[in-house]
This record gives C-alpha cells, structure tokens and sequence, in this order.
C-alpha cells in the first residue's frame, strides 16, 4: 500500500518526508469515532494553561491532564500584568491560592466550569524543569498543590516531577532519528523548546494518565501525520492549520485521543514540524492506538509569540473580565468543537 496513503479519500494525505510544496491542501478534520472515555489533554508553556483551562472547564471530557513548563488554572485572571509577573517571573509574588479558589468558585455558581466531583476524578501529571527561567518551578509546584487540593485521591491521581538541570520547554529523549536540529539544550531552552534532556516525558505523562502502555516499536511511528483546515473552528487566535496523527488502523473508529498542545513559540509557523513529529507522542500513540490532535495557535500583534490564551488577549478588547478560561472562552470552545468532531462516527456528517 502506498506509503502516503490519503486517509478516508478525504485528500487529508501528508507523507511523514514530504516536504512543504508538495502536500495537498488541508482538508476538513475528519470524523473518526474515537472513544469518549480516555481522552488526555496534555500541554507546555502556554499550551499548558490552555490544558489545565480545557480539563477545568470540562473534567467530564477528560480522563486525564498532563502538563509541562506552567503554573497553575487562572493564574492571570485576565492580566497581562500577572500573567508577566505572577505567572511567568514571580517578580509580583506568587498568585494567591486563595484567590484562586474564589474565581473557581464563583464560575462554579455561573456554570462556567464543570462539577467539582468530575474533577476530582482525573488523573494529572505535572512536570517543571528546576532551570526554568521563563516560568518559574514554583508555579508548577504551585499547580500541583491546586490540584491536591481538588483530587479525590491525591496520592493515587496526582503525579508531580522537577528536573535538575532542564529548563523551558518539553523534554524528550531524542532517538536517532531526530534530526539535531530539532533539539534545544536541555537547560538552556530556546530554539524549538523540544529539550535534549534525556527524559521521555511523553512516555511518562501518557504512563501515568492512561496505565500500563505498550512501549513504541523501533523505526517511525505506523501512521499518518495529517493537516487539517481549522477555518471552521473560528477564534481569534488560532491558525489556519492544524495536525493530526493518525495511527494505522484508527481510521474507521474505536481508537483513544489525546490533545497536545504546543508552547509560546512552538507553532509550525515558528518551528516547522518539529513538535508534531518529534514530541514522541506519536510513537506512544501507534503502538497503543491513540489519535494525537495538534492544534495550532497563530502570531498577531497582540500575541507576537503565537501563544495559546492563557490570559485574556482574544477576548479583553471586548470583555473587561474575559472568560477565556471558562466554558465560554472562544479558542476553549474551539478546541472542545475539534474533539466532538474526533468523537464522531466516521459515517456522520
């Protein structure tokens, strides 16, 4: 069978190689009947927030959150002032927990986040590098002690790990197939913000959100990696391209889905490809037929850095208090829009 196969003749066709003037134009984000329960977000840096804001306002979705390099649910209240000094640097002290709480809770009276006993079902997984100069690690331990004090099991559901010596982005342990220049110094960060840190840490996050795993076979991940058009999926913020990888034999239904989502400037259009082939969540994934969705996020003035909305931006020009960390957030709402349409059977329109 043809190695670029198109999947479901949708002309969603990408060969794992082609290069960019080759590939077809992006066609609509298939249907694919993957399965309700199981599903994990996962996130770095910006994308973390944006996860921990997508499993706060919907725990029922969600079976699993994993997150990198962030600090913890609402940390910017719809500020960039805190989001650059009380959620980032710490240079405004650290945010309040108890002020945290009570956003929580008033979204709770307005139905704004789901209910407290689904969240307090998931399962979660924070990593922080001790390096990190770009958020600082006290954040993500301070994410992890929100997340204590909402679990039902804590010890049980709860997973949290620091680095020595990692910095800013998502570690990984690079096989030879990466090509170097796909990798950041571990405690340095920068450039693709993928970490040469020696650490599987999407082997790790998925372990742990999802139990026991078959490890990846050798070689590149039995797949698809498509594009899609995510024009149809309207907020401000988002690009007009988004990814999927597709593991061989999860077109017609009954596969798992995890969301990935991308940090500041980790976007295709900053870094090419590299974290949609080589987060190493795509190996996880074929072996143990999980749908991997990148979604992409966009530059624009008011986000230089194409970051995901984890302080207000696409919607502060019109909303003194935006909600972007609620159920009625545009780019969350986009994001939930892309999984109900992975969740649907292939046959539905």
């Amino acid at each position: 069978m043809n190695a670029l196969r198109c999947l479901a003749a949708a002309g969603l066709c990408l060969g794992l190689a082609a290069p960019l003037a080759a590939q077809e134009p992006p066609a609509q984000l298939p249907s694919l009947g993957v399965d309700r329960d199981g599903v994990s977000v996962l996130g770095v840096s910006s994308g973390g927030y944006m996860a921990t804001q997508l499993a706060v306002a919907w725990p029922e979705r969600f079976a699993g959150l994993g997150v990198a390099a962030a600090g913890p649910w609402a940390c910017a209240r719809g500020s960039l002032g805190l989001a650059l000094g009380q959620c980032m640097s710490t240079q405004r002290g650290m945010p309040d927990p108890a002020e945290l709480e009570d956003r929580y809770r008033g979204y709770r009276r307005h139905e704004l986040v789901g209910e407290p006993e689904a969240l307090a079902e998931l399962r979660v997984f924070v990593w922080h590098g001790a390096e990190d100069n770009t958020v600082a690690p006290a954040l993500g331990q301070a994410l992890a002690e929100q997340f204590r004090g909402w679990l039902a099991s804590p010890d049980g559901q709860l997973r949290f790990m620091e680095s020595e010596e990692a910095g800013h982005g998502w570690p990984l342990a690079a096989s030879v197939d990466t090509p170097v220049d796909a990798l950041a110094d571990c405690r340095g960060g920068g450039g693709t913000h993928l970490l040469a840190c020696d650490l599987d840490i999407a082997g790790e996050m998925l372990s742990w959100l999802h139990g026991d795993l078959a490890p990846p076979a050798p070689g590149e991940p039995r797949g698809e990696l498509v594009r899609f058009d995510q024009s149809s999926f309207d907020a401000r913020g988002l690009g007009d391209t988004g990814y999927l990888f597709v593991p061989a034999g999860c077109e017609d239904g009954g596969c798992d889905l995890s969301v990935a989502l991308h940090g500041c400037a980790m976007d295709v259009e900053q870094i090419d490809e590299a974290f949609v082939r080589h987060s190493g969540l795509n190996e996880w994934a074929a072996t143990n037929r999980r749908v991997v969705l990148y979604p992409q996020a966009e530059t624009s003035l008011p986000n230089p850095q194409g970051c995901w909305d984890w302080w207000g931006f696409s919607e502060s020009t019109w909303q003194l208090d935006p909600l972007h960390d609620s159920r009625r957030g545009s780019q969350t709402g986009a994001l939930m829009a892309m999984i109900e349409r992975l969740q649907q059977a292939p046959d539905e329109k």
